[in-house]
């Protein structure tokens, strides 16, 4: 059900907690005004949605509540998940950080999984640790995802008896509570000890009125982490998980009878505590009049405005309710459509503005107004032009067209997720289903839902989106934040000058005005090739043809998806065929071509056109290809076809588009070193690229070096000759029916006959040990990058044996450096291979960190590394990668883009894609032996480069 909305990205961040993990915030209609006379769409009959008659809903005489639904995507597996009425808001002051400490404490024993039991059986059963099994705390709600096999009964059985250990069973091991000491600080440090931390805690008390939400942050507090007793978090738990908060949601390839029962003989005999806590609900009060907080960080890069005017929580339980979202929904896409429009203008008011009416916290919505500003002397224009289109929208209204088009791209969203009803993957009814037991928001499934919309969409009136914007807009229940960097603090305002500016907007504007193109998409058709040559491929159900231009083009017809095809295009050139003095021009072409409009027809036209059409096509320039990705749906694959066909023929040379993105880049340079993490990413990028002159940072020299006339020279001459192109299409198709189409659009695309290929730049990491130490920031925080890298032999055993390698080392570091060394929260590893410019691996081990442990953690690291070179890996270790590897193979080959990026590859790289129906087969070649001659081969430490960021040196 699409009643969840999320709220802003900026003011989303701020509710972010160090963990990581965020309030499950969600965007409910405004109540109408109350002075307003009901209409007709009002006067709708109130009745409570329906509930999907496809799910189960149960309740067990302890309280614990049930959601069951049979779903068959993806085949063979179910998504299991424990739903906890419990967070960090109920937190104690001795316990805060708990709720928190206490997700991870499930992962750490139980009743029947002692220790680490519990995530070594899982992963030995195909279920990779952190990817899938996973769990998060907000402030309101605690919630355990588990998926599994449906297609192993033992395995799938066992995780109703793992929830069950969550919801009631967890021991708190004194030993493994200090242990875990140290995993849940450095998480904290992950997400933290940045900037961004640093803001939270000057904003979050003034946006959150000094509420319980803004002192209940669910990574809590250092202090509590490092000394509280177990006594404390085990009556946390007492209090909290228990069965009358409680649900259990289970929606997967499985009889829903037997699941029913396995729920109630798993879940029964959990108890509620005598005597047991009411369960508080609380609120963030509101704020008389405007509150403003103006707060600056030495290390943040942008200076960003935001005005959040929160009013009384809504939910949608009836069909007025509805009603009400709905127009919600078209009131902020237009209002953000107008908006966006400004940031074509050759000197955009700002680098980014958004404004929508969503969820908060607390038992409140918010209107959330964003500006970010190219600096902070530019702040006052940035408010200025984002408010005044408001104020447009709030004085004279929208028009007709923009609320036509506004719906069709309503109808055009869930007539797609209609279609998609028998293909829709499990998780999406479980999110459904959490806010139904968390919210109380309605479920009343997809059918009801297209067909309520399609019959009432209509129905609503302009008038009625244009009142909105009046009830939405207030000068009480308001903040007014102002983030920036330090340096930039003189050029700020105060908050008497800021909230004049504000006060001062919407004066001489004037009615907005439509700007709608009336010229067909396509005004000349092409003149259509013909199709050469055929040839099939039975294994993968693949057919390849030749166009009488040279063009070829790999169909695979699926029923993964009935209302998605995913179209690629590519051939050899990129930007290697650039000079370094047109690189930068070479490299942002594609992007500006891509949002310039195209033939005579701008990008705001051209958007406007294709309202209501589910669609995507956007041409790219890579270093060594140019092409073009692109979705469709069937209904709209002419007309994506079409748009092809005009990226190569007539592309659209824009120079207001040019000169807003050069400004917008412009602007943020001068920034850029601020930010610790930029800095640190900069000087991996040019460590790693040799400092090669396209590895170095973007700088204004360079970028004073490009020019509209050089991009779009560069773009026309990739795309000039499409006889080099290979086209892919997979999805939702007739072969023969598309084949009019092919040779129309693909068969009328110019063609030379070149044969152009990319060149090797020969841009690859240095060879030998190579140290480099960043100094930057003042966060008491380091970030690890151990980069092995050489000469690879591109064959199929090799990849699969650097693929294996990749994930045991996952294994064994978190068993090391999270488990057994307490020192970091997630580390990681990642291998990467290519065939082209050159034949090159890269296996990356990266992790965060306390400053003072990074030699002893790289120690551990290189420590495990031995070990496998001289053992090779565990023979368990060995099994877990080859369960999860068949488990997710057995789910990415009933996927479209699984199967687009294979086709891709093969053809690139000249590779047989038959080979992938053998990866399962193949994983046996994987053994003790083998992962020891890969490590050696890999990870010998011959050519290892280490990238460590510090603090600052005082």
């Amino acid at each position: 059900m699409n009643f969840n909305r999320r709220v802003s990205v900026a003011v989303l961040t701020l509710l972010i907690a160090a963990s990581g993990v965020f309030a499950q915030v969600k965007r409910k209609p405004p109540q109408p005004a109350p002075d307003r006379p009901l209409t007709g769409i009002d006067q709708l009959k109130s009745d409570v949605l329906p509930v999907d008659k496809n799910v189960i809903i149960g309740k067990l005489p302890n309280g614990l509540t049930y959601y069951i639904r049979r779903n068959v995507e993806p085949k063979n597996r179910a998504e299991l998940y424990l739903v906890n009425k419990a967070g960090s808001i109920l937190e104690t002051d001795a316990q805060r950080g708990l709720a928190h400490f206490t997700e991870h404490m499930a992962f750490n024993g139980t009743r029947d999984f002692p220790k680490n039991e519990l995530v070594n059986y899982l992963q030995k059963s195909g279920v990779k640790f952190g990817a899938d099994l996973n769990a998060y705390t907000s402030f309101d709600e605690t919630v355990y995802q588990l998926p599994l096999p449906t297609d192993s009964v033992k395995t799938f059985e066992k995780g109703f008896d793992i929830l069950a250990n969550w919801a009631g069973m967890v021991t708190f091991d004194t030993k493994e509570i200090n242990s875990e000491r140290g995993v849940v600080l450095e998480e904290e440090r992950l997400r933290g000890k940045n900037a961004q931390e640093r803001m939270q805690q000057q904003i979050l008390p003034v946006l959150l009125n000094n509420s319980r939400y803004a002192q209940r942050l669910p990574i809590g507090k250092e202090e509590i982490l490092k000394n509280f007793k177990p006594e404390t978090i085990k009556s946390f738990y007492h209090d909290w998980y228990r069965p009358d908060l409680q649900a259990v949601i289970a929606v997967g390839d499985f009889d829903p009878k037997r699941v029913e029962q396995l729920i109630k003989d798993r879940f029964s005999g959990l108890k509620n505590p005598t005597g047991e806590k009411p369960r508080a609900k609380y609120t963030v009060p509101a704020t008389p009049g405007t509150a403003v907080k103006i707060a600056t960080d030495k290390e943040y890069p942008y200076t960003i405005a935001q005005i959040v005017v929160k009013h009384p929580e809504t939910s949608v339980r009836t069909e007025s309710d509805y009603m009400r979202s709905i127009r919600v929904d078209l009131f902020n896409q237009m209002i953000n459509a107008r908006l966006g429009e400004l940031l074509q203008k050759p000197e955009p008011p700002f680098l980014f503005a958004q404004a929508s009416y969503a969820g908060f916290l607390g038992n409140q919505d918010a209107f959330t107004t964003v500006a970010v500003a190219k600096s902070a002397a530019q702040l006052q224009g940035a408010i200025k032009a984002t408010l005044d289109e408001i104020e447009r929208a709030r004085k004279f209204g929208f028009t007709e067209t923009e609320l036509d088009r506004a719906k069709q791209n309503a109808m055009t969203s869930i007539e797609n997720a209609y279609k998609e009803r028998d293909k829709t993957k499990s998780a999406s009814f479980v999110q459904e289903y959490q806010q139904n037991f968390l919210q109380d928001e309605a479920i009343p499934g997809i059918e009801f839902e297209y067909n309520f919309q399609k019959d009432h969409i209509g129905d609503i009136k302009l008038s009625e989106i244009n009142a909105l914007a009046s009830s939405f807009i207030s000068n009480q229940n308001r903040v007014v934040i102002v983030q920036a960097p330090d340096k930039e603090k003189a050029q700020l305002p105060t908050e008497q000058t800021l909230l004049s500016w504000i006060n001062a907007t919407g004066k001489n504007i004037t009615a907005y005005v439509d700007n709608v193109s009336k010229k067909p998409l396509l005004e000349k058709e092409p003149t259509a090739g013909k199709i050469t040559g055929e040839t099939k491929d039975a294994a993968i159900s693949t057919t390849a043809l030749t166009l009488s231009n040279g063009v070829k083009v790999i169909l695979k017809p699926t029923d993964f998806k009935n209302d998605q095809i995913l179209i690629n295009a590519w051939a050899f050139g990129g930007t290697s065929l650039a000079g370094d003095q047109d690189y930068v021009s070479a490299n942002i072409s594609s992007g500006i071509v891509g949002s310039s409009g195209i033939a005579d027809m701008t990008q705001i036209q051209l958007d406007k056109m294709l309202s209501g059409k589910n669609l995507s096509v956007s041409p790219y320039i890579s270093e060594t290809t140019q092409g073009v990705s692109a979705s469709s749906s069937p209904k709209d694959l002419e007309t994506a076809m079409q748009l092809i066909y005009l990226y190569f023929t007539q592309p659209r040379k824009d120079a207001d588009i040019w000169q807003s993105q050069i400004a917008q880049t412009r602007a943020l340079l001068p920034n850029r070193s601020l930010d610790p993490a930029q800095v640190y990413q900069d000087t991996v990028a040019a460590v790693l690229g040799n400092h090669n002159y396209r590895r170095m940072p973007l700088t204004l020299e360079k970028l004073n070096m490009a020019s509209l006339d050089k991009a779009f020279d560069f773009y026309k001459a990739r795309f000039a000759d499409a006889s080099g192109f290979t086209f892919t299409f997979v999805g939702n198709f007739e072969v023969e029916k598309i084949k009019p189409l092919l040779e129309k659009y693909l068969g009328g695309l110019p063609s030379a006959g070149h044969k152009e290929n990319y060149k090797n730049l020969g841009i690859h990491a240095p060879a030998g040990q190579l140290t480099k130490n960043v100094y930057k920031g003042i966060g008491d925080k380091s970030n690890v990058q151990l980069v092995f890298s050489g000469d690879f032999d591109y064959t199929d055993d090799n990849k699969l044996q650097l693929d294996a390698l990749e994930e045991i080392m996952n294994i064994k570091l978190t068993e090391r450096l999270r488990e057994k060394e307490s020192g970091v929260y997630s580390p990681g590893v990642r291998a990467g291979y290519s065939k082209l410019p050159m034949s090159r691996y890269s296996l990356t081990v990266y992790f965060t960190c306390a400053p003072a442990n990074v030699d002893k953690l790289i120690a551990a690291t290189m420590d495990e590394i031995t070990k496998i070179k001289q053992n090779g890996a565990e023979a368990t270790d060995i099994a877990k990668y080859q369960a999860e590897e068949k488990r997710s193979t057995e789910v990415q080959m009933r996927e479209n883009g699984f199967w687009a990026g294979t086709l891709i590859r093969a053809s690139q790289n000249q590779e047989n894609p038959d080979k992938v129906l053998e990866h399962t087969a193949d994983l046996s070649k994987i053994t003790v032996q083998s992962t020891k001659d890969a490590a050696n081969k890999y990870i010998s430490g011959v050519n290892l480069i280490r990238l460590i960021s510090y603090p600052e040196k005082k």
